[in-house]
């Protein structure tokens, strides 16, 4: 495994923290809370199109702990791994990148969803992030298939998809409910033979 790319540095098992060469990827801390709320205030009509309605409560930091908790759960049980992106070298937080619907079995399988902060946008982050975690998803959990599910028109994150090396399989109806509709999405793959995945290997 490359670990050039990606380094497993964990202090638990259920704990992981993927480092790449500018970027951080860890599961979300409480104390992170007012970085998360600055971010994702600020970003609010930017993400609002793309993610399912904000809760009254979203931004509390009530909401927040809860948040971390069930990170925290969902990772030990192995079923999801939801972390948020920091930028190395001033620990700016990003945005963030969950593995979630961990399958195993015959599957094993995951679906990925990341979320960009506005100002953060279109200057390579979230591709540097799918560059650590996808080594991981194939090496560190040893899965076979990542699944991406996209909204038609959001033509920003097909293009970063297919730059990541996933493929297009067809269309999904009205199937997640974004900003109070029920959207079509864009199903993507992407195996371990698929796209760019030797260039990713290296450093």
């Amino acid at each position: 495994m490359a670990r050039s790319v990606f380094r497993f540095l964990s202090r638990q098992a259920d704990t992981p923290e993927l480092s790449g060469p500018g970027h951080l990827l860890r599961l979300p801390h409480n104390s992170d809370y007012k970085a998360w709320y600055r971010l994702r205030s600020e970003s609010r009509g930017f993400l609002q199109p793309w993610e399912p309605t904000w809760r009254g409560d979203e931004l509390t930091e009530a909401s927040f702990r809860a948040r971390v908790l069930r990170s925290t759960q969902e990772c030990a049980a192995g079923l999801a791994i939801p972390m948020l992106l920091f930028r190395k070298d001033d620990m700016a937080l990003l945005g963030g990148l969950t593995i979630g619907y961990i399958r195993r079995g015959a599957a094993q399988s995951c679906m990925i969803g990341y979320w960009m902060g506005e100002k953060h946008a279109g200057q390579g982050h979230m591709l540097a992030a799918l560059r650590v975690a996808i080594p991981y998803i194939y090496g560190g959990l040893q899965l076979h298939r990542i699944e991406a599910a996209c909204i038609p028109d959001n033509w920003k994150s097909i293009r970063l998809l297919e730059k990541a090396g996933f493929e297009r399989e067809g269309l999904l109806r009205k199937y997640l409910k974004i900003n109070g509709e029920w959207r079509d999405h864009m199903m993507f793959s992407r195996l371990p033979e698929d796209g760019e995945f030797g260039k990713m290997m290296k450093p």
